[in-house]
């Protein structure tokens, strides 16, 4: 049986990394399963429209993870996080739980390669920030395990620029880095993309890690894409004093960027080998990005990430 005839399980097929790996895998070739909480919800179903085998199961439940790793020739590995606030509900220790318990299983299974999607912020030391410090523990687990694997770091996402509660629907945009401070960004679709050429070359990428980015941007570039794709100036700023003195978590982030800690390692010459389709933020804006970001113009709130 050649690989392209076994499935590869997707963890979060559902969610953001995980249905970009999807699509990607899908694209590629290779059938995809997908472990996913209830079969009947609107976002399974549209998996399965578009070909991925279904098995019910929760990370809770490491049955039914077993189940869905039977005859599985690879394994991608993302979790829920304390970073993503009230949407999953989920502590920095179920996090740590989640991702080793996954690659345990992994090995038990005999899964041929696994992709572990940690996060580009990471050091050599703890960074304070539990969602972030849980992944490098994680990663330890996985590197100590006699599993072929590739970990995958990624930036922090362009998607992401679009949230509610940075400004967009005033006409101004806040963020964390200074007008003329750099910072790495990641396109979603191109973590799908460098995590399908992973599976599709394994020997080539197994026991590294690989950090991945899109672009590199100033706030002033985010200025210009924005206030070009807008047709209108969109003013961009750093997060303001008393923003950042009321609110620990932009804070900490806000430091964790300025000790570069945040600003991103990807190599982008390597990155752009591997995937030639590489979008800038310019590029990515202006396509994928556009209808979510002429919504963002629109749309008032909070900024929710990292709150429960």
């Amino acid at each position: 049986m050649s690989k392209i005839e076994q499935p590869i399980l997707v963890f979060g097929a559902t969610g953001q990394q995980g249905g970009a790996v999807t699509r990607a895998l899908l694209n590629d070739g290779w059938r995809v399963r997908a472990l996913v909480r209830n079969l009947h919800a609107d976002k399974a179903l549209a998996l399965q429209s578009a070909g991925v085998e279904l098995v019910q199961g929760d990370l809770n439940d490491p049955q039914s993870i077993r189940g869905a790793m039977i005859g599985v020739y690879g394994v991608f590995s993302v979790q829920p996080s304390s970073g993503q606030g009230a949407l999953y509900g989920v502590s920095d220790e179920d996090e740590v739980r989640y991702g080793m318990q996954i690659a345990d299983i992994a090995l038990e299974s005999g899964v041929q390669h696994l992709v572990y999607s940690s996060t580009d912020a990471i050091t050599d030391t703890p960074t304070g920030m539990g969602h972030f410090d849980s992944k490098a523990r994680i990663e330890k687990h996985v590197r100590a395990l006699p599993v072929s694997s590739t970990i995958v770091r990624p930036a922090a996402f362009m998607e992401m620029l679009l949230m509610p509660g940075f400004g967009l629907d005033q006409g101004r945009f806040n963020f964390f880095m200074r007008p003329e401070q750099t910072m790495q960004l990641l396109a979603l679709e191109d973590l799908g993309l460098v995590v399908a050429a992973v599976f599709a070359e394994p020997e080539r990428f197994s026991e590294t890690t690989l950090a991945a980015a899109s672009d590199n941007v100033t706030g002033r570039d985010i200025e210009a894409v924005f206030s070009e794709m807008a047709g209108r100036k969109i003013s961009y700023s750093r997060f303001d004093d008393d923003v950042l003195a009321s609110n620990a978590f932009l804070a900490k982030l806000t430091e964790l960027l300025d000790t570069g800690v945040l600003a991103g390692t990807a190599n982008l010459d390597e990155l752009r080998n591997i995937n030639p389709q590489l979008k800038t933020f310019r590029s990515w804006l202006a396509e994928s990005g556009r209808s979510a970001f002429l919504e963002a113009l629109g749309t008032s709130g909070e900024w929710g990430y990292g709150h429960n």
